[in-house]
C-alpha cells in the first residue's frame, strides 16, 4: 500500500477464496504475497442496476464500500459492486438464508466451540443488521467516520483488526460476524453462479479458469485432468441452459 488512496490489493484474497493459494484471507495482510497475474483478459462488466431487496441506504453504503475494498477494479474484473457482489449479498439476506430457514432457533444459546458455529438467537439477517451497526459504531469511535467514508487504507486496517477480534462492540462478536457471515457471503458472491446476482458476466470464473455448469463436464473431468481446459474462457451459467 503506497498511500491511503491506493486500491487495496485483492488478487490473493480472491484466489485463496477459490482454493488456489495458501492461508490468510483479508486483502492487504502484510504477510501475503501477490498471486501471479492471469494472462487472460476480461471485458469490464456493464453495471446492471437493480433495487435492493433487503439493504437500506446506510446498509447498502457499508456493503458496497466493503465489496469495493475487497474487490477493487483492476485488469481482471471490475470493482465489487459492478461485479454484482452487493446484489448477491442483498438477495441472500432477503431470502430464506437470511430469514434462518432450516435453522434451530429454540436455544438454549450457550458459548460453544468454533466447530459448533454461531450460538446466537438471531437469524443471519438479524445478525447482519446488528453487526453492521456495531461495526459502524466502532468505526466512528476509532476513526471518526462510518466505515463507508473511511479511506481505503484505513478501512482495510479496520477490517483486519475486526477479523482478528481486536475491534470491540458491547455484547456482539464482531469477529464472528465478519468471519462467519460477511466473508462467506463475499466469497459466495464472487464464485456462485451468476443467476444468483454475483459473479456478473462470469468474470471470476474466467479469472480462475472454471468452465461453469459442472453437470455438462463429466467427461471433461477425465479428459482434461491435470491439463488446462480449453473452454474455460467461455464459462456457462445455469441460465445459459434454461
Amino acid at each position: 500500500m503506497k498511500d491511503q488512496d491506493t486500491p487495496v490489493p485483492r488478487r490473493t484474497v480472491l484466489l485463496q477464496a477459490a482454493g488456489l493459494v495458501g492461508a490468510g484471507y483479508i486483502a492487504g495482510l502484510p504477510a501475503q504475497a501477490a498471486a501471479a497475474p492471469s494472462t487472460a483478459t476480461t471485458s469490464p462488466a456493464a453495471p446492471e442496476p437493480a433495487p435492493y431487496q433487503f439493504l437500506g441506504p446506510g446498509e447498502a453504503a457499508f456493503v458496497e464500500a466493503l465489496v469495493n475494498l475487497m474487490c477493487p477494479a483492476d485488469a481482471h474484473t471490475p470493482a465489487g459492486v459492478d461485479c454484482g457482489l452487493a446484489t448477491y449479498i442483498d438477495r441472500q439476506l432477503a431470502g430464506s438464508f437470511g430469514q434462518g430457514a432450516g435453522r434451530y432457533q429454540q436455544g438454549p444459546f450457550r458459548i460453544g466451540k468454533p466447530e459448533h458455529g454461531l450460538q446466537l438467537p438471531l437469524t443471519p439477517a438479524q445478525f447482519f443488521k446488528a453487526g453492521l451497526v456495531g461495526a459502524n459504531a466502532a468505526s466512528l469511535r476509532d476513526h471518526g467516520k462510518p466505515f463507508a467514508q473511511l479511506a481505503p487504507k484505513v478501512a482495510n486496517e479496520f477490517l483486519v483488526a475486526l477479523q482478528a477480534g481486536k475491534v470491540d462492540s458491547p455484547g456482539l462478536p464482531l469477529a464472528s460476524w465478519f468471519n462467519e457471515l460477511m466473508y462467506p457471503l463475499f466469497v459466495e458472491a464472487c464464485f456462485a453462479d451468476p443467476m444468483y446476482g454475483g459473479n456478473r458476466n462470469v468474470v471470476f470464473w474466467k479469472m480462475v479458469g472454471y468452465p461453469g455448469l459442472p453437470a455438462t463436464h463429466a467427461i471433461n473431468i477425465v479428459k482434461y485432468r491435470g491439463k488446462p481446459f480449453p473452454g474455460s474462457a467461455d464459462p456457462k451459467s445455469i441460465a445459459d441452459f434454461s
